[in-house]
């Protein structure tokens, strides 16, 4: 079976890679920044950061018909560990907002910087959706 490219109307158009990549029932997501519809890093801080990354994120695994408890593995990337530390309750009220109680196996990672110079954060994961909710998106 042949990878399967997963890009959902709802985010920006890629360019020289996929949001997504459908291989069976797993769905491979790629690293999402904080973009919004018009391509520009949303501003609020790593709050609003984190919630537009991972709506990003939500946005391509809904295209599949997976769920939040579908993710079994989150990599979260940070140009400021300490600044996300400290807004902690704040991230943990938008993830359950978005996703619900559940969490999957997780890692945040510091680094200097990312794609976008603005964007704090950057999140990729691995979904498995069931096969009776899983849709394939069309080419």
């Amino acid at each position: 079976m042949l990878p399967i490219p997963v890009n959902p109307a709802a985010l920006p158009t890629p360019s020289g890679f996929s949001h997504g990549t459908l291989s069976g029932n797993t769905l491979y997501l790629a690293g999402q920044t904080a973009l919004d519809r018009d391509m520009r890093i949303v501003e609020g801080g790593i709050v609003e950061q984190f919630r537009q990354a991972f709506g990003n994120l939500l946005a391509t695994l809904r295209e599949v018909g997976g769920r939040p408890e579908d993710l079994v593995t989150l990599t979260i990337y940070l140009t400021d560990i300490p600044d996300y530390q400290a807004h902690g309750r704040e991230i943990g009220r938008v993830w359950r907002e978005l996703a619900g109680p559940v969490y999957p196996a997780m890692a945040g990672i510091g680094c200097t910087a990312l794609w976008q110079p603005e964007a704090m954060i950057e999140i990729l994961g691995v979904a498995v959706v069931p096969d009776e909710r899983l849709r394939p998106p069309a080419h």
